[in-house]
Formats: structure tokens, C-alpha cells, sequence
């Protein structure tokens, strides 16, 4: 395939779903615009576990700018 192509797949398939969604209630609608898990469907606000409780932030800073730990 070309770049062409791709792109000209990508296009339909943005507007398939937005069709898909245009089908909808608005109810409906924003439910299926939520950002959930693909698994058990639960929205992305609810997801536990999404931070790391020993991730040091500020040794993080510091390693980035390029000073020694």
C-alpha cells in the first residue's frame, strides 16, 4: 500500500464511527465517547493502579536535567 492509501483508510474508518455515533442518542452517545476499558468497560476515572506510589518525582526531575543522583 502507498501513503495515499493509508491515508484514504484512515479517513473512512474516522467516518464510519462518526456515522456510528451519529445514530446514537445523545445519552448513548456520550457514553460511547467515554474512554474505557476494552476489557470490563469500566471508565477511565475509575481505573485503579494508574499511579506508581514509588515513583520518585523528584528524583525523576533531577535525572532528567542531567544532575547525578
Amino acid at each position: 500500500m502507498r501513503d495515499r492509501d493509508y491515508v484514504w483508510c484512515l479517513t473512512h474508518m474516522a467516518l464510519d464511527q462518526e456515522e456510528e455515533l451519529s445514530r446514537l442518542c445523545p445519552g448513548c452517545r456520550l457514553q460511547a465517547e467515554e474512554e474505557r476499558c476494552p476489557v470490563c468497560g469500566r471508565p477511565a476515572e475509575r481505573w485503579e493502579g494508574a499511579l506508581n506510589p514509588s515513583f520518585d518525582q523528584e528524583r525523576y526531575e533531577r535525572l532528567r536535567r542531567g544532575e547525578q543522583p
